[in-house]
Protein backbone atom coordinates (compact mmCIF):
# COMPACT_ATOMS: atom_id res chain seq x y z
CA UNK A 1 0.00 0.00 0.00
CA UNK A 2 1.28 3.44 -0.84
CA UNK A 3 1.19 6.21 1.75
CA UNK A 4 -1.89 7.66 -0.01
CA UNK A 5 -3.53 4.29 0.50
CA UNK A 6 -2.91 3.84 4.21
CA UNK A 7 -5.87 2.36 6.07
CA UNK A 8 -7.80 4.70 8.34
CA UNK A 9 -9.88 3.65 11.37
CA UNK A 10 -12.93 5.78 12.04
CA UNK A 11 -16.32 5.53 13.71
CA UNK A 12 -19.14 3.81 11.86
CA UNK A 13 -21.46 6.08 9.89
CA UNK A 14 -24.78 5.10 8.39
CA UNK A 15 -23.35 5.40 4.87
CA UNK A 16 -21.14 2.37 5.64
CA UNK A 17 -24.02 0.02 6.60
CA UNK A 18 -24.38 -1.97 3.38
CA UNK A 19 -20.61 -2.32 2.90
CA UNK A 20 -20.19 -3.52 6.49
CA UNK A 21 -22.93 -6.12 6.14
CA UNK A 22 -21.40 -7.29 2.86
CA UNK A 23 -18.00 -7.54 4.57
CA UNK A 24 -19.48 -9.61 7.41
CA UNK A 25 -21.06 -11.95 4.86
CA UNK A 26 -17.75 -12.36 2.98
CA UNK A 27 -16.01 -13.12 6.29
CA UNK A 28 -18.63 -15.69 7.34
CA UNK A 29 -19.78 -13.71 10.38
CA UNK A 30 -23.52 -13.59 9.68
CA UNK A 31 -25.92 -16.22 10.95
CA UNK A 32 -29.56 -16.88 10.05
CA UNK A 33 -30.69 -16.17 13.61
CA UNK A 34 -28.88 -12.79 13.82
CA UNK A 35 -30.15 -10.00 11.60
CA UNK A 36 -27.05 -7.88 10.84
CA UNK A 37 -29.17 -4.72 10.40
CA UNK A 38 -30.62 -5.22 13.86
CA UNK A 39 -27.15 -5.89 15.29
CA UNK A 40 -25.96 -2.58 13.85
CA UNK A 41 -29.03 -0.74 15.17
CA UNK A 42 -28.48 -2.22 18.63
CA UNK A 43 -24.81 -1.26 18.60
CA UNK A 44 -25.63 2.31 17.64
CA UNK A 45 -27.75 2.61 20.79
CA UNK A 46 -24.83 1.39 22.98
CA UNK A 47 -23.44 4.31 24.98
CA UNK A 48 -20.60 2.25 26.48
CA UNK A 49 -18.70 1.25 23.41
CA UNK A 50 -17.82 2.00 19.84
CA UNK A 51 -18.27 0.67 16.34
CA UNK A 52 -15.20 1.20 14.18
CA UNK A 53 -14.65 0.73 10.46
CA UNK A 54 -11.37 0.58 8.61
CA UNK A 55 -11.28 2.41 5.32
CA UNK A 56 -8.89 2.18 2.40
CA UNK A 57 -9.77 5.29 0.45
CA UNK A 58 -13.58 5.27 0.71
CA UNK A 59 -13.89 1.48 0.74
CA UNK A 60 -14.73 -0.35 3.96
CA UNK A 61 -12.13 -3.10 4.42
CA UNK A 62 -12.59 -3.81 8.13
CA UNK A 63 -14.92 -3.41 11.06
CA UNK A 64 -15.13 -4.15 14.76
CA UNK A 65 -17.52 -3.51 17.64
CA UNK A 66 -16.18 -2.85 21.15
CA UNK A 67 -18.13 -2.51 24.39
CA UNK A 68 -17.40 -2.00 28.06
CA UNK A 69 -19.97 -2.85 30.73
CA UNK A 70 -17.97 -1.51 33.68
CA UNK A 71 -16.51 -4.97 34.42
CA UNK A 72 -15.23 -6.42 31.14
CA UNK A 73 -14.76 -5.32 27.58
CA UNK A 74 -16.18 -7.24 24.64
CA UNK A 75 -15.21 -7.45 20.99
CA UNK A 76 -17.61 -8.50 18.23
CA UNK A 77 -17.68 -8.59 14.44
CA UNK A 78 -13.94 -8.14 13.92
CA UNK A 79 -13.63 -8.47 10.17
CA UNK A 80 -11.10 -7.71 7.45
CA UNK A 81 -11.79 -7.94 3.73
CA UNK A 82 -10.55 -11.41 2.67
CA UNK A 83 -8.09 -9.94 0.14
CA UNK A 84 -6.48 -7.90 2.93
CA UNK A 85 -6.33 -10.62 5.59
CA UNK A 86 -2.94 -11.72 6.95
CA UNK A 87 -1.51 -8.24 6.33
CA UNK A 88 -1.67 -6.94 9.91
CA UNK A 89 -4.95 -5.04 9.54
CA UNK A 90 -6.85 -7.25 12.00
CA UNK A 91 -4.09 -6.68 14.53
CA UNK A 92 -4.32 -2.93 13.89
CA UNK A 93 -8.10 -3.00 14.54
CA UNK A 94 -7.59 -4.98 17.75
CA UNK A 95 -4.87 -2.63 18.99
CA UNK A 96 -7.25 0.28 18.32
CA UNK A 97 -10.00 -1.43 20.35
CA UNK A 98 -7.63 -2.34 23.17
CA UNK A 99 -6.46 1.28 23.45
CA UNK A 100 -10.07 2.53 23.32
CA UNK A 101 -11.18 0.11 26.07
CA UNK A 102 -8.12 0.69 28.24
CA UNK A 103 -8.79 4.46 28.11
CA UNK A 104 -12.25 3.69 29.55
CA UNK A 105 -10.61 1.83 32.47
CA UNK A 106 -11.43 -1.63 31.12
CA UNK A 107 -9.23 -4.25 32.86
CA UNK A 108 -9.92 -7.25 30.58
CA UNK A 109 -11.45 -8.11 27.21
CA UNK A 110 -13.66 -11.11 26.54
CA UNK A 111 -14.42 -12.32 23.04
CA UNK A 112 -15.96 -15.36 21.44
CA UNK A 113 -14.65 -17.50 18.59
CA UNK A 114 -16.86 -20.21 17.10
CA UNK A 115 -15.68 -23.76 17.71
CA UNK A 116 -13.66 -25.14 14.83
CA UNK A 117 -12.44 -21.77 13.61
CA UNK A 118 -8.77 -22.60 14.09
CA UNK A 119 -7.49 -19.79 11.85
CA UNK A 120 -9.19 -17.15 13.99
CA UNK A 121 -8.10 -18.83 17.23
CA UNK A 122 -4.48 -18.70 16.04
CA UNK A 123 -4.90 -15.02 15.13
CA UNK A 124 -6.05 -14.13 18.64
CA UNK A 125 -3.41 -16.34 20.30
CA UNK A 126 -0.71 -14.38 18.44
CA UNK A 127 -2.19 -11.23 19.99
CA UNK A 128 -1.90 -12.68 23.50
CA UNK A 129 -5.46 -13.94 23.97
CA UNK A 130 -5.96 -17.34 25.53
CA UNK A 131 -8.86 -19.59 26.39
CA UNK A 132 -10.49 -18.71 29.71
CA UNK A 133 -11.63 -21.39 32.09
CA UNK A 134 -15.26 -20.37 31.60
CA UNK A 135 -18.22 -21.73 29.69
CA UNK A 136 -20.18 -19.14 27.72
CA UNK A 137 -23.92 -19.44 28.17
CA UNK A 138 -26.57 -17.63 26.20
CA UNK A 139 -30.30 -17.10 26.07
CA UNK A 140 -32.10 -15.26 23.29
CA UNK A 141 -34.51 -12.67 24.71
CA UNK A 142 -35.59 -11.04 21.44
CA UNK A 143 -35.76 -13.21 18.30
CA UNK A 144 -34.47 -11.53 15.14
CA UNK A 145 -36.71 -13.55 12.78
Amino acid sequence: MSSSQEPKITHFEERFRLEVISLWEKCGLTRAWNDPDKDIDRKLSDRNGAFFVMLLGDQVIGSVMASYDGHRGSIYYLSVEPGHQSSGLGKLLMEHCEAFLEALGCPKINLFVRRGNEQVLKFYEKLGYMEDKAVPLGKRLIPDN
